[in-house]
């Protein structure tokens, strides 16, 4: 009976990451229910499990949604437009300045939202400029791609961006405020080498000059604050909206710090600014329940399942066998190796369930506490930047696959695979090491 248990459950993983990788556009929150549906009815995982994560990940999807929800009222005020004109602005014309802005304005967006909501938020933001500027498919890549690989993993500097690392917080018992200590100035130095790598990547693919905008197109369903009223106002709004929002940001580590409920604070920003929209442009919040991508719970919720369920057929034990000699051995092993074991394993089967079986590993290794927060943070590094090698690896970069197809832009997993292959791996290697000596360094 253990063996049919143990083969079921490797069978219902094989099969959710076939699917995957065999109907990409299919939504991946099916698959990942049908799978964890196999797994919960072969035994692997029990309903006391189920419990463990639903708390496990309760208040890391609150805190995720919430700020999809911000992403989501920003569309409505016309930031999606207004910052698509400032970008234009901006570049005066030259394609390798735009290059440069869409970065930045990408990790920017990620710090105020996180990396699901930058990808919503970014991505129809470059498509809407891009097509007015009348460029070529092959054209676009560059700043598509390169916008989507900073927009993901400039998730690693701060772990209030992204659901993976807010979960794994939690089991590891860390707050907000001293992840961002360790990480920030680690992981901000591997996103500057990332942008530079990018550059020299797609530098012949760059227009060098871009085609004048003669005129902007209107986004469907725009609304009045989109209209060309006064600039100055329209200016003054949107920053005014975007002070709220970084404030909202500041919030969540004050409430880390003063140990106040993250998620709650997350909740309490987003509904005063649904509030502040619904006030201005006289939008009911009801929309929100339509246009929330509630399948990344979903998907997320499943994932987790399936992985719990190889964990309980011993899956960490091994992993623990294997890697714990090479973790004890010094600061930088521990670093280097912990963040390529998750990015083998996020690019695997996503990021999600990898720093979850990741940090489990972790935390029954017995390791002390500076090496146990050096494997860790390695571990995040791993599943924000490691992970980015494949498409598969992140749910960020498959909502962005989705978003640039429905555009009618063809980017190919060649494509994709044929940058990463070089980006990434250096970029990785460098942030993990550059982690080691800052952490020994300064803590």
């Amino acid at each position: 009976m253990q063996d049919l248990t143990i083969i079921v459950t490797i069978c219902a993983f094989l099969f959710t990451l076939s699917f995957i990788f065999w109907r990409p556009h299919v939504n991946e929150a099916i698959p990942a229910t049908i799978g964890a549906t196999i797994v919960i009815l072969s035994g692997s995982v029990s309903l006391q499990d189920l419990g463990q994560i639903t708390e496990t990940i309760s208040g890391a999807a609150v805190t995720i949604i919430a700020t999809i929800v911000m992403a989501i009222v920003l569309e409505s005020f016309g930031f999606f437009y207004w910052a698509a004109e400032l970008l234009t602005k901006k570049a005066k014309g030259s394609g390798i300045r735009l290059f440069w802005l869409t970065n930045l304005f990408c990790f920017l967006m990620t710090l105020f939202v996180n990396n699901d909501g930058s990808i919503l938020i970014t991505t129809p933001i470059l498509l809407l400029l891009l097509k007015n500027m009348g460029l070529k498919n092959n054209q676009k890549i560059p700043y598509l791609l390169s916008g989507a690989l900073i927009a993901t993993a400039s998730s690693a500097p701060i772990g209030v961006s992204n659901i993976v690392n807010l979960i794994a917080l939690k089991i590891v018992h860390m707050d907000l405020y001293m992840h961002t200590a360790m990480m920030f100035v680690p992981a901000s130095l591997g996103l500057l080498l990332l942008s530079l790598l990018l550059f020299i990547t797609f530098y012949r693919m760059l227009p060098k000059k871009l085609p004048p905008v003669a005129r902007w197109s209107l986004m469907p369903g725009s609304h009045p604050l989109q209209q060309p009223v006064s600039q100055e106002n329209r200016n003054r709004f949107m920053i005014n909206i975007l002070i709220f929002v970084f404030c909202v940001r500041i919030s969540l580590f004050i409430a880390s710090y003063v140990h106040f409920s993250v998620p709650a604070m997350a909740v309490i920003g987003s509904a005063l600014l649904l509030g502040w929209r619904w006030i201005y442009l006289k939008i009911s919040p009801a929309d929100m329940l339509k246009k929330t991508p509630w399948y990344i719970l979903i998907f997320a919720f499943s994932m987790y399942v399936i992985i719990y369920g190889l964990n309980n057929i011993g899956l960490t034990d091994w992993l623990i066998r294997l890697m714990q000699p090479l973790v004890s051995g010094s600061l930088l092993h521990a670093s280097v190796l912990m963040g390529i074991l998750l990015s083998f394993l996020s690019n695997l089967f996503n990021n999600h369930p990898a720093l979850m079986v990741g940090t489990l590993t972790l935390m029954s290794m017995g390791l002390d506490p500076l090496t146990l927060k050096i494997a860790y943070l390695a571990s995040v590094i791993g599943s924000d930047i490691g992970s980015l090698l494949l498409p598969i690896g992140t749910l960020a970069t498959l909502m962005w696959m989705h978003i640039v197809r429905k555009a009618g832009v063809q980017i190919t997993w060649g494509q994709y695979i044929k940058v990463t292959a070089f980006v990434i791996p250096l970029t990785l290697v460098f942030t993990l090491v550059v982690l080691s000596f800052w952490v020994r360094w300064i803590f």
